[in-house]
C-alpha cells in the first residue's frame, strides 16, 4: 500500500506540476504577444505622428515659397513704378526746358524783328527751330501721358 501511496503521490506531484508549467508558459505566450501587439501600435502612432510632421512641413514649405513668390512680384512692382516715376521727372524736365527754349527763342525773335536785326533767311531758320522744338514737346507730352496712364 505504500508503494501505490508513494505512485499516486509521485504522479500526482508530477500532474500539478506539468499543468502548472504549462500555465505559466502560456502567461509568458500570452505577455510577449501583448507585448508585440503594443509594440505595433507605438509604431504605427510614430508613424502617423511622422508623417503628420512631414505633411505640416510641406505645408509650411509651400507657403514660404508662396510668401517668396508675392515678395518678388511685389518688388517687380515696386521697381517698375519707380523707373516709370523717374522716366515721368525726366519728360517734365526735359519738357520745362523746351518750353524755356521756345520762349526765349520767340522773344529774342521778336526784339530782333523790332529792332530790324534779323533777315527773311534768318526769321525762316528760327521759325524751323521753333517748329522742331514745339513738335518735340508734343511728342514728349504724348510720351507723358502713356506712362501716366501705365501707373
Amino acid at each position: 500500500m505504500k508503494i501505490r501511496l508513494l505512485t499516486f503521490c509521485v504522479i500526482f506531484i508530477g500532474v500539478t506540476t506539468l499543468t502548472f508549467a504549462q500555465e505559466e508558459e502560456g502567461e509568458v505566450q500570452n505577455d510577449s504577444i501583448s507585448q508585440v501587439e503594443q509594440a505595433e501600435r507605438e509604431a504605427k502612432e510614430i508613424r502617423k505622428q511622422i508623417e503628420a510632421a512631414e505633411r505640416e512641413a510641406k505645408e509650411a514649405e509651400k507657403a514660404a515659397k508662396a510668401a517668396k513668390k508675392e515678395q518678388k512680384r511685389a518688388d517687380k512692382a515696386a521697381k517698375r513704378i519707380e523707373k516709370l516715376n523717374d522716366k515721368i521727372s525726366a519728360i517734365r524736365k526735359t519738357l520745362d526746358r523746351d518750353e524755356k527754349k521756345v520762349s526765349k527763342i520767340s522773344n529774342k525773335m521778336e526784339v530782333d524783328k523790332i529792332k530790324g536785326k534779323l533777315s527773311p533767311n534768318d526769321i525762316t531758320k528760327i521759325e524751323k527751330k521753333l517748329s522742331k522744338l514745339k513738335s518735340s514737346i508734343a511728342k514728349n507730352q504724348e510720351k507723358l501721358l502713356k506712362i501716366e496712364r501705365k501707373l
